[in-house]
């Protein structure tokens, strides 16, 4: 009853950042399962189906914008962490996290670098936090379609940069992050 722990959503500019907390079954070992970055968009939906049919549980737990402007980014992740292994039933005995810091649960918790490499559990967590934020940056896109949420999930490619100067943040854009920020200093804010 190990759960593996790990987020998506640090990097961008938009949208809230989500962790995932997976307990996998030894019995019932899932093929296929890797670090999300390596995987394709359709191997991710196909793993993430499998993972919730044949885990012993999942929990996802988000930090949300405003969280994110007022805490900073890493308490925001720490703290979507923390949720998401509060989501857990049943509850694990111990919590490993990709990275090297743990968030605050009742639980013993190891960090461990590079674990979405290396560490089943951490994988197909890595593996639910990556689709579960996808299709919220998908529902977001259809909600804000000026800025092509649904192409970079809110990440700083040029195409973000280039609708943020034109439009101006949304209120779904992260207000502290640099990009953002200037914008908003400049007058741009909406």
């Amino acid at each position: 009853m190990i759960a593996g722990v790990d987020e998506a959503g640090r990097g961008p500019l938009a949208g809230p950042v989500v962790a995932a907390a997976v307990i996998l079954d030894d019995a019932r070992p899932l093929a296929g399962l890797n670090d999300s970055k390596r995987l394709s968009a359709l191997q991710r939906e196909r793993l993430f189906d499998l993972i919730a049919a044949g885990a012993v549980c999942h929990g996802v737990g988000l930090a949300s914008v405003e969280e994110i402007d007022r805490l900073n980014i890493f308490r925001a992740t720490l703290l979507a962490m923390e949720r998401a292994v509060a989501n857990l039933r049943p509850t694990p005995i111990r919590i490993v996290v990709d990275g090297k810091h743990t968030p605050r649960c009742p639980y013993p918790a190891e960090a461990i670098v590079k674990g979405d490499a290396t560490v089943p559990a951490i994988m197909a967590a890595s593996i639910v936090a990556k689709v579960t934020r996808d299709r919220i940056m998908d529902d977001l896109a259809a909600e804000f379609p000026a800025y092509g949420f649904a192409q970079h999930r809110g990440y700083p490619t040029p195409e973000h940069l280039a609708a943020l100067a034109r439009h101006g943040p949304s209120r779904v854009h992260r207000r502290t992050f640099r990009p953002v920020r200037i914008l908003l200093e400049d007058g741009h804010g909406h």
